[in-house]
């Protein structure tokens, strides 16, 4: 295989190629679909689903890849401020289509189109009802303010997107999420690429290379089936 060269995936073939061919801006394959066999592969192999309509399903895994050691999570003071306000109840796996679905339709700065499609929908709602995926929510006067979703394969937990109707809602939920990953021993959140916003929350940039080899022993190890819950010790106020 030519390193670069963007390989046809087959809907009948559960494969992809190795993501040390991937084109120069990240890009491996075209095509496919997104079964949550295929989705649940693409994680254990570092690779993530990222298109939008019309284009056909594009496979990803970027050099460098943006990652938080859990560990290593920085809450700033304002955002600590508001935690400590209480203004949201943070729950898990309560509303997890319609996170996705506020993900999708909430405008985005320089960008003009979701790349939530019906499709990427219905594959990741798919993941959730096998208790891969997940969405931890912000609560408030019983409506849904904010939240994020992401999927966890073996003690990798690989965020996908966020939204908030309230300020800091997406964030304190974030946090939330970390804190009770920490306990759970996955030392590892998958950022996929970099933004500043993440970069404050203490995520940094690694090398592809050090990414897969990171993964490769979280993806085996036992993991937590969903629906998840909070530790029933866990302050699930913020």
């Amino acid at each position: 295989m030519v390193l670069g060269v963007i390989v046809p995936i087959p809907v009948m073939d559960l494969w992809f190629p190795h993501p040390s061919n991937a084109d120069p801006n990240g890009l491996l394959g075209v095509g496919g679909d997104l079964s949550p066999e295929r989705l649940e592969l693409a994680y254990r192999m570092g690779i993530f689903p990222w298109y939008s309509d019309p284009q056909p399903i594009l496979w990803w895994s970027p050099n460098p890849r943006m990652v938080l050691p859990t560990h290593e999570l920085r809450v700033p003071r304002s955002l600590a401020k508001r935690i400590r306000q209480q203004r949201f109840e943070i729950k898990f796996d309560t509303a997890f289509s319609e996170v996705v679905r506020r993900c999708g339709i909430t405008p985005r700065p320089g960008q003009e189109s979701t790349w939530i499609t019906d499709e990427m929908h219905a594959g990741y709602v798919g993941l959730f009802e096998r208790g891969l995926a997940h969405s931890i929510e912000a609560w408030a006067d019983g409506s849904l303010v904010g939240g994020l979703y992401g999927v966890a394969v073996g003690r990798l937990f690989a965020g996908e997107s966020m939204f908030a109707d309230r300020p800091d809602a997406s964030k304190v939920a974030f946090v939330h999420l970390v804190r009770q990953l920490i306990r759970w021993g996955f030392p590892l959140v998958d950022c996929q690429v970099y933004t500043q916003h993440l970069e404050r929350f203490g995520a940094r940039e690694v090398s592809r290379q050090e990414y897969l080899t990171q993964i490769a022993r979280l993806v085996d190890e036992e993991g937590r089936p969903g629906p998840w819950t909070f530790d029933p010790d866990f302050e699930c106020r913020g």
